[in-house]
């Protein structure tokens, strides 16, 4: 559990990041700071419509250390930074987490403790549409409890590419 103070230091570090990130067309997602040792570790997570590449990470920590090289937010002590980008395990809690996460599938748990699982179809600023098997759900976002991906290795693709086919068609002459 993190102490007043170490919550005041991630308001100050976040606030000094949000606006030079926004200019790269980066949302600051979450900062850590954690102690390790004799130093801290700084975790920066971001992202960004499209999602982010790692020339994207890559750009952003530069952005991120030369932030904090003109700042004193991070102090006198040391510390490792890390930046990464949002990661498919945090709960999507803003309107931009369900649109950048159209045409996934989510299990989401409502406030009156009920789950939908669909796939994420279409959203707005106040809610989501999930299909859960082939019918519309339209889910508020003040009505959900919590909201993960799901992550999906054998999803079928809607499109058929008949050049991708395992089969072959042999002829004997």
């Amino acid at each position: 559990m993190s102490t007043p103070r170490q919550d005041a230091t991630r308001d100050r570090i976040e606030a000094e990041l949000i606006d030079p990130l926004s200019v790269m067309g980066f949302d600051v997602e979450a900062v850590e700071v954690t102690p390790a040792g004799k130093r801290r570790v700084l975790r920066v997570a971001v992202d960004k419509d499209g999602g982010v590449t790692l020339d994207d990470v890559a750009d952003a920590t530069r952005e991120v250390s030369r932030v904090l090289d003109d700042s004193d937010v991070m102090g006198e002590m040391p510390y490792t930074l890390e930046v990464t980008s949002r990661g498919v395990d945090r709960p999507l809690t803003l309107a931009r987490h369900w649109r950048r996460n159209e045409d996934r599938l989510v299990k989401a748990t409502l406030a009156d403790g009920s789950e939908l699982t669909g796939r994420i179809v279409g959203s707005s600023d106040d809610s989501a549409t999930l299909d859960v098997d082939g019918s519309r759900h339209e889910v508020a976002y003040a009505d959900v409890a919590k909201a993960l991906v799901q992550v999906e290795f054998n999803r079928r693709s809607t499109t058929s590419d008949p050049s991708t086919s395992d089969t072959t068609d042999e002829k004997d002459d």
